[in-house]
């Protein structure tokens, strides 16, 4: 049977829609936290997928000692890869994944009054334009599906990857290189994680959005997420199944 580890950078960024989608596979699963001391792998065996979940610091980080994981997480993706192991990379997840590909990882940016680069932050609800619609990850899905976003952090395409998703802001939202995926946005998100956030990271939601940009996603997870969960599964599980 195959199995999957996720590595998980936060207490509050777990796998949430991903693990009744993987029972429902027949996939067994292990949850390594890594931000509490757990390991991580040196090698992952035959028959096995990881998927690496989201989380504040970033790529940038991997030297700091605060997060030792992330260096050791780099080198495991970048040995998987040459395997050619399944991978489902989440937000933070995408980025460490790309870095792993050879693709450059920075801070999102746009112009400031000044013509300087000033930090471009992704927060909140909003549309993804998908491409490559023949593309198996991402049958059944309409063309411009709303998600949530929740970044401040971009990457080159990486080498040999097909791009999946873009907007605006932020022009690589997703990708597949062979069996791996890197996902920008969050479909793995339950309502009330999203609230969650909202509280707990207020002062980025505050930065990105203003004063009133925690009750705007408030108010616009009460109208969308109901609509917008099962396109998240439909993603999601097309994914898995990809990976199984």
């Amino acid at each position: 049977m195959k199995s999957a580890v996720i590595l998980q950078h936060t207490p509050t960024e777990g796998p949430e829609r991903i693990t009744p989608l993987l029972a429902a596979r027949g996939v067994a699963y292990e949850t390594l936290a890594v931000y509490d001391g757990a390991p991580v792998p040196d090698i992952i065996g035959p028959g096995r997928m990881v998927i690496v979940m989201g989380g504040p610091m970033g790529v940038a980080d991997a030297g700091s000692p605060k997060y030792p994981f992330l260096a050791a997480e780099i080198a495991l993706l970048r040995r998987l890869l040459a395997r050619e192991t399944p991978i489902l990379g989440i937000c933070l997840g995408s980025q460490l994944l790309a870095a792993a590909a050879g693709a450059r990882v920075f801070p999102n940016t746009r112009p400031g009054p000044d013509g300087k680069p000033i930090p471009q932050r992704e927060v909140g609800w909003g549309p993804i334009d998908l491409h490559n619609l023949t593309e198996p990850a991402l049958a059944g899905l309409p063309a411009q599906p709303l998600v949530v976003h929740w970044h401040g952090d971009t990457y080159d395409l990486p080498p040999g990857a097909v791009h999946l998703a873009s907007t605006p802001v932020c022009r690589h939202q997703a990708y597949r290189i062979g069996r791996a995926f890197g996902l920008q946005f969050h479909p793995e998100l339950e309502r009330e994680t999203i609230a969650t956030w909202v509280r707990e990271d207020a002062d980025y939601v505050h930065g990105a959005l203003g004063p009133e940009g925690g009750a705007r996603i408030l108010a616009d997870t009460d109208r969308n997420y109901a609509g917008a969960q099962p396109i998240w599964d439909r993603l999601l599980g097309n994914i898995l199944s990809l990976m199984q």
